[in-house]
């Protein structure tokens, strides 16, 4: 059987860097900052078809360089691309996803390697029928306090209805593996009582994992993971903080009125469901009419379009080595 792996699931913004770094602080967890692989090379796959050995190690290749040019690096593991062909069972996309994690877990000499990638959650059905040795954390955290995140960062759409749509969709399908698998699978973690209550969610969680809890996970803010995470983008700057148990109900304050109506006239009935109220009458569905939507999807395009403008230097230069790989990939099959 294959070394047990622990994939999020969830919407980003939610928590999972703060949660993958506490993971890290673990020695029996490997945690290492995600790269996105499926999501990034899933949509490439029709590139290195048909999958033969030949396109198989020039995919492992690529997929190992991606992982390389990480805008946070990967220490203390080195990838033998050759000895990762050797050891593949299968000329498979999750081959080389199950491999590279292997990798750093065996590095480590962990137990458990660990995927932050929360977006895999798409893939999670095609993952277990591969065999994929898995346990799920469905990190959760109101809808509306994540949309105000995205909001201000350099990834993901910037018009609460489209971060309502896909906030819903993402949470509804957790729901539905939680309601598929059951708790000896799949772990509920909710944001709001990971901040106020830290020690004892992840005590929690270390049950599930059937791992010690240790107290170094609550000193995550000072381990180098923390600080080589906070140094590759203002997005992860929190990490070097201890738990900020204030960063919850935010959008309260930061969204408006007709911003908070319009998420949940989308996404009320799965922000219910998680046990979250709602602050809008829902009066008004015209807000989510055809040609409100038509507006919104404009204003979201541009806003996306400003926000690279202005996005800081550094956060797009840390990406732009593997903005290059794709890039390079995407020429070298079109020519």
């Amino acid at each position: 059987m294959f070394l047990p792996g622990i994939q999020f699931i969830g919407t980003q913004r939610s928590g999972s860097n703060l949660l993958r770094v506490m993971l890290e602080q673990h020695p029996a967890i490997a945690a290492p900052h995600p790269p996105h692989l499926l999501h990034i090379f899933m949509p490439l796959l029709p590139l290195y078809e048909p999958m033969n050995e030949s396109n198989y190690r020039l995919l492992l290749s690529d997929m190992v360089d991606y992982v390389n040019a990480n805008p946070v690096p990967w220490e203390g593991v080195q990838f033998d691309k050759a000895d990762m062909l050797a050891q593949s069972t299968r000329y498979h996309i999750f081959e080389v996803f199950r491999l590279i994690y292997e990798a750093v877990a065996k590095s480590k000499n962990a137990q458990y390697w660990c995927c932050k990638s929360m977006q895999n959650l798409y893939y999670s059905q095609a993952m277990e029928t591969f065999g994929l040795n898995l346990k799920y954390i469905f990190l959760y955290r109101d809808g509306r306090d994540v949309a105000l995140s995205f909001k201000k960062a350099i990834v993901g759409d910037k018009h609460v209805y489209h971060l309502a749509k896909q906030w819903k969709e993402e949470q509804d399908i957790c729901l539905d593996l939680y309601k598929q698998y059951g708790d000896e699978k799949v772990f509920l973690l909710n944001y709001e009582k990971l901040v106020a209550e830290p020690e004892n969610c992840v005590r929690d969680l270390c049950a599930f994992l059937d791992i010690a809890y240790m107290d170094e996970m609550m000193e995550f803010h000072a381990s180098s993971s923390s600080k080589s995470a906070a140094a590759a983008g203002d997005m992860w700057k929190n990490l070097e903080k201890p738990v900020m148990q204030n960063n919850t109900n935010k959008y309260l304050k930061e969204l408006s009125a007709e911003e908070i109506e319009i998420y949940e006239l989308v996404a009320g009935d799965t922000l219910q469901a998680l046990g979250y109220t709602l602050n809008s009458k829902l009066q008004h569905p015209e807000l989510i009419s055809a040609d409100a939507i038509l507006r919104y999807d404009e204003e979201n395009k541009e806003r996306k379009k400003q926000f690279i403008a202005t996005a800081p230097k550094n956060d797009i230069e840390k990406r732009q080595a593997q903005l290059d790989i794709l890039q390079t990939i995407k020429k070298r099959k079109l020519q």
